[in-house]
């Protein structure tokens, strides 16, 4: 967890299913600043091709993580009661892991970038160049959604 001074709450650093360490989850209680998350990457040579966790089996942890997020019980319910309700019926440990392919196709190209292997690269704007995203809306596109925009016109002075 990662305490937010803006929000003044904690924030999931990888995301609200990952377990604590074992060894740590007493201090959920008094410190949870200091949890560390129940995580790995997986290394190939030195180079991080993937990384995962070991996600919460148990519906009194995943409760009080929703809790130290700034979750109250009924909002907790509503966006994850179907994890919560499944785990009635228990849940053995398991973990998950995701590869990521650009990073393997540049290990295996012999490369210490992963820019030429990345699909839909952007810019240090955060921009597609290629299809030119994010771009504007159009206002067919609008309609077509049945969404108006509070955006400022660009044409008028704000």
């Amino acid at each position: 967890l990662e305490w937010d001074e803006d929000t003044e709450r904690y924030h999931a650093m990888h995301h609200p299913f990952t377990s604590p360490k074992p060894e740590q989850m007493h201090l959920l209680e008094s410190d949870p600043g200091v949890v560390k998350a129940n995580a790995y990457d997986m290394v190939i040579n030195g180079v991080e091709i993937g990384g995962g966790s070991i996600r919460i089996h148990d519906k009194d942890i995943q409760a009080r993580m929703f809790d130290l997020l700034g979750f109250t019980p009924k909002e907790a319910q509503a966006q994850f009661g179907f994890l919560m309700n499944a785990f009635q019926y228990g849940a053995p440990p398991h973990g998950g892991l995701a590869l990521g392919f650009d990073r393997l196709c540049s290990l295996f190209g012999g490369s210490d970038s992963i820019r030429d292997f990345i699909a839909f690269p952007k810019n240090n704007s955060g921009r597609d160049v290629m299809i030119d995203a994010p771009s504007p809306i159009h206002d067919e596109q609008y309609d077509e959604l049945f969404l108006h925009s509070t955006a400022p016109d660009e044409n008028t002075d704000a």
